[in-house]
Parts: C-alpha cells; structure tokens; sequence
C-alpha cells in the first residue's frame, strides 16, 4: 500500500509498525479459531492496553498518547484490519464510539475514574443509542430517564450493541426532555447497577468475532452525577461522536476493500486456468485494474476529509460521501472478489468470504447509505 507521505510522518510509520508486529504476534495466530467461536479473549483487550494501541488518540494525563494526532489512529486502524476480522476490530474498538463523549463531557471525577481502565484495558468501554423500534431514527429514541432527586430512573432498552455483552460501562442515550432531539442526553450507566440487564448475545451475518447484545433498562437508578454533558443536550454529542464513527467505518471500508484486492490478485498470479494464469486474461486484468482505481480514489477521498478534520474544518457533507462512497467501493471489490476466487472464494476457509460478510455491515451501522444521502442532501441546501 502506498505511502501517502503527504498524510503520515515517521511517528505514524513507527505507529504502523508497531500495531502491525502486535496483530502478528497476538491476532493472527488465532483469528480463525476466534471466528467461529464469535469470541475473542478479554485478554486481548489488556495486550492492546499495554502496547498502547487502545490509548492512540487520548489525553495523556488519562492514559492515552498522541493527542489530537488523528493520522496516528488512522493508522493504527488501518493496521488492525490486517487481521482480517472486522468483528475483532469493531469489539476491540468500541471504546472509540463509547469513550469520547466521557472524555469531552463527563463531570473530571467521573473521566479520571472511567477513562484511564478502559484505555488500559482493564475495563470495555460500549456506546449504547439504537433502539428496537428506532434504527437510524436517534431523534425518536424512547428510553426515558427520569430524575427523581440525586437519581434518574431509566426505563427502556437498546439493540445491535457492539461489545454490549461484555462491556462494564456503557454511555447511553436517554430521553430526559420532550419528544425529539431536543430531549435527549447521555448517561453513562455501568455493569451491575440495579434494574439494567444484559440479554442475550445476537447472532449475526458477519463481525462473528464481535459480541453484539440487547440491553433492558427497568426501573434502573443511575446517578445524576454520571449525566454526560449538559442535561437534554446529547443530540448534539451523539452527532459529534458519529463524525468519527464515519470516518471509522469509511477506513474500514477501504481496507477491507485492501485486502479483498490482495487476495484477488494473489490468486490471479497463481491459479491457472487453460494453460495460464487467469490474471493474464483481458476480463480479469480489467476487473482488477478497475477495483484498484476505485480503491484509490475511495482511500484519498477519505484521508481528505481526515485532514480536514484534523484541522478543525467540518466535513459534515463531505464525511457521509466518502462513509457512502467507501462502503459502495468495498461492497463492489468484494463480490468481485469472491467472482474471481471462485468456488474457493464461497468456501469459510477463505478470507475473501469473511471480508464479504463483514463488509455488508459497513453501509449500515453509524448511520445507513440512505441517511448519509439525506444529510449530503441537507448539507446541499435541499
């Protein structure tokens, strides 16, 4: 994969490098076992804490290193995906969609207790926001907070939560005021407070590494001092925090489309097929040479905007196009992949058919392809 000197320095290859010798040292080995039991150890969580891989992109009085360096944690992302799971990378990275409102909005006795065990892996970090009956609609979420004295008692439930089984503190988005988004706020409930469950871990197409479970909320009391932010102002924090979960999945996309293309043109150089190689055919080297343009035009459109964030611009419109334009790009190059491998491409023993159920996930969570295009379209006026 190419340089891109213009987005990373020698401190983002020594990050690189290091993530890259950690999934060869701790991931690989066992990734297919991992897969098809839909569980990795929590140990893992603790390794990644300790090579520093969980703190990239935190404050360092928490725990954390290179703050505000957001091509540090690109490309530590990037490297992650070498393992070729995408449900092991989605579960080891859920603190990065659960643990930035705490750090910018949670009251400092709360950050300091929180931040510091999750970034070292002692603790799991999980954002919970979509509910059964809501989806994409967060306006229209229904769990409800209510206070009563130096408490909220909140009554409700979440789905598809990414390592909703096993994590010990969840931020959760509640309705604390009026219908809409105007009455929403974060809370950050933990493991074991009394009224609040844990259901069961849900089955899925792909991810199978990651633990995805249903949350119920009944009566449960949660202290008014664990109000992340201002009370009734979560919509606008569940916004911020999806800027970056946009730009996650979009890096995803792309390297799941990386890898797809890797396996393809491996395969191309060594199955033979009439008497030579089948990348030696026009229909295969053309099919090829198109995944790779898209591939490219997709990966520089995101860093773009990765930039832009870094310097402070908003990227609003422009992070949902590449979320979307990603996500169509790595939908494109791994059917094309599993066409090219064939019969071996349909087969578990393949990465190409993990990376195709893995990727279709990518278009839906953080927002769907169809909600990036109402807010490209807001952002155009329409």
């Amino acid at each position: 994969m190419p340089a891109f000197q213009e987005y990373f320095d020698p401190s983002h290859q020594m990050v690189r490098d290091s993530v890259r010798r950690f999934v060869e040292r701790e991931v690989l080995p066992d990734i297919d076992a991992w897969e098809e039991a839909e569980s990795f150890p929590r140990e893992l969580y603790l390794k990644a804490g300790a090579a520093g891989i969980l703190g990239i992109g935190y404050p360092e009085a928490l725990g954390g290193s290179h703050e505000g360096d957001l091509f540090a944690k690109v490309a530590a992302s990037e490297e992650l995906m070498r393992c070729g799971s995408g449900g092991l990378v989605a579960g080891l990275g859920s603190l990065d969609i659960g643990l930035p409102p705490i750090v910018k909005w949670a009251r400092p006795e709360v950050r300091d207790r929180v931040v510091p065990q999750v970034l070292s892996g002692h603790k799991i970090s999980a954002l919970a926001v979509t509910e059964p009956g809501g989806g994409s609609d967060v306006a229209n979420l229904q769990t409800r907070a209510v206070r009563d004295g130096d408490f909220y008692r909140v009554s409700g439930s979440k789905t598809f939560i990414t390592s909703g089984v096993r994590a010990d503190f969840y931020t959760v988005a509640v309705r604390t005021g009026a219908p809409g988004f105007g009455g929403i706020s974060l809370l950050l409930i933990e493991k074991g407070t009394p009224g609040f469950t844990v259901g069961r871990q849900l089955k899925k197409m792909g991810w199978w590494a990651s633990d995805t479970a249903e949350l119920f909320f009944d009566d449960c009391r949660v202290p008014v001092g664990n109000l992340i932010g201002a009370e009734n102002m979560g919509f606008a924090c569940i916004m911020g925090n999806f800027q970056s979960e946009r730009l996650a999945l979009a890096l995803m996309a792309n390297m799941t489309a990386q890898l797809a293309l890797e396996e393809s043109l491996k395969w191309a150089r060594e199955r033979e097929a009439f008497g030579k190689p089948i990348g030696k055919f026009q229909v295969i080297k053309h099919r090829l040479a198109e995944m790779a343009t898209a591939l490219e035009v997709s990966r520089e459109f995101t860093y773009r905007q990765a930039a832009k964030m870094a310097a402070g611009q908003s990227v609003i419109k422009e992070i949902s196009m590449a979320k979307n334009f990603a996500t169509d790009t790595s939908d494109r190059i791994t059917t094309e992949a599993v066409q090219i491998l064939g019969g071996l491409g349909y087969m578990r023993e393949s990465l190409v058919e993990r990376l195709y159920r893995d990727n279709r996930i990518l278009s839906i969570g953080g927002g769907t392809r169809e909600v990036m295009n109402e807010i490209i379209a807001k952002q155009m006026g329409l």
